[in-house]
């Protein structure tokens, strides 16, 4: 089954910036007694983790291997974690993870469909690639979700059939509304995304080591 592509809005302007997770969480999950940190630190990246695994060819049920494995490996290697803005970005050190559990599923696989380590590696430029898409994908998902709960189901509705290409012409006619109205909508979720995915950037930027 096709995995769906990394969703893109149209005007929505992806700013490179220095992206970190923030160091409150990241001091939490040292704790593996904390339970609400974990499952937050779970909820909030396993689709990253699983889409990720799922572009990578992965099947549904291997995609949840890789991710248990990542988790159980992060579980052990977060104890000893130290928040250093100077040492990288965790974005990095996560992408490596996943990306080691991958290789490691694959090489433990045996026939015809088995892909080889070193050219997994020979295409690391690509998979590479492939997690920035996913991590901006990752970031959309979470503002999208906030929008959800914010504007009126009207609202997101209009939004989603500017994304999918219908014109605003043909949208303020299905609707019964103007295309003024059409044009604000887009406006007004722009922003709100726009805003959204800042804020997000802005907590994995906070590497001020606080616990």
């Amino acid at each position: 089954m096709a995995v769906e592509p990394a969703p893109h809005v149209v005007g929505l302007h992806w700013r490179p910036m220095e992206q970190r997770t923030r160091a409150s969480l990241l001091s939490r999950v040292r704790d593996c007694a904390d339970d609400l940190a974990w499952s937050e630190f779970d909820v909030t990246y396993r689709e990253l983790i699983v889409r990720y695994a799922r572009r990578r060819g992965l099947q549904v049920s291997d995609a949840e291997d890789v991710r248990q494995a990542v988790m159980m490996r992060l579980a052990e290697r977060l104890r000893s974690f130290r928040y250093d803005s100077g040492q990288g970005r965790f974005r990095d050190y996560l992408r490596r993870c996943v990306r080691n559990e991958v290789a490691r599923l694959y090489g433990r696989r045996s026939g015809s469909d088995a892909v080889p380590i070193d050219e997994l590696a020979a295409g690391a430029e690509d998979v590479d690639d492939l997690w920035e898409a996913e991590w901006r994908a990752h970031h959309l998902r979470l503002a999208m979700a906030k929008a959800r709960a914010a504007f009126e189901e009207s609202s997101i509705a209009t939004f989603e059939r500017l994304l999918a290409g219908e014109s605003p012409e043909a949208i303020a006619t299905g609707q019964a509304t103007t295309v003024d109205a059409v044009y604000k909508v887009r406006t007004r979720l722009r922003s709100f995304l726009r805003e959204r995915i800042a804020e997000q950037l802005s907590e994995e930027e906070d590497g001020d080591g606080r616990s």
